[in-house]
């Protein structure tokens, strides 16, 4: 059964897209810890980060690279932090965090934006890719 980042990526159920590749998806995190929080996630289903190939860490480490120099031009931080995480969804991914202050990066603090915000934020991230 496919999992809730595969059904994001088919479409199924929606989302704020920032950007896509054959092999990639980077959309806004829905429970954000700053504005422009944003996942990158590889379309193949696979659950840890390093359980991908060499390769497809390779490129997924490139394309959230690119998302993250998108994001610094448009949205106003310090700099964008880079977590891994994985417990919360079987499926591997990379966070994108605009930062201001160490705590944007302790996912203790969430903010709360409406779906204008998000839209608005997606289109602004995109517009720099």
């Amino acid at each position: 059964m496919a999992g809730i980042f595969s059904k994001i990526i088919a479409g199924e159920i929606p989302s704020y897209k920032v950007h896509e590749d054959d092999k990639h998806y980077a959309f806004l995190d829905i429970n954000p810890n700053a504005v422009g929080h944003t996942l990158c996630v590889p379309k193949k289903e696979v659950d840890k980060i390093f359980d991908l190939s060499v390769e497809d860490y390779n490129q997924l480490m490139h394309f959230s690279r690119s998302v993250a120099l998108a994001i610094e031009k448009a949205i106003p931080c310090n700099r964008v932090g880079m977590t891994v995480i994985g417990l919360e969804v079987p499926h591997a991914h990379v966070h994108l965090i605009p930062l201001q202050a160490m705590e944007d990066a302790t996912f203790q603090k969430k903010v709360t934006l409406s779906p204008e915000t998000f839209q608005q934020t997606a289109d602004k991230i995109r517009e720099q890719l």
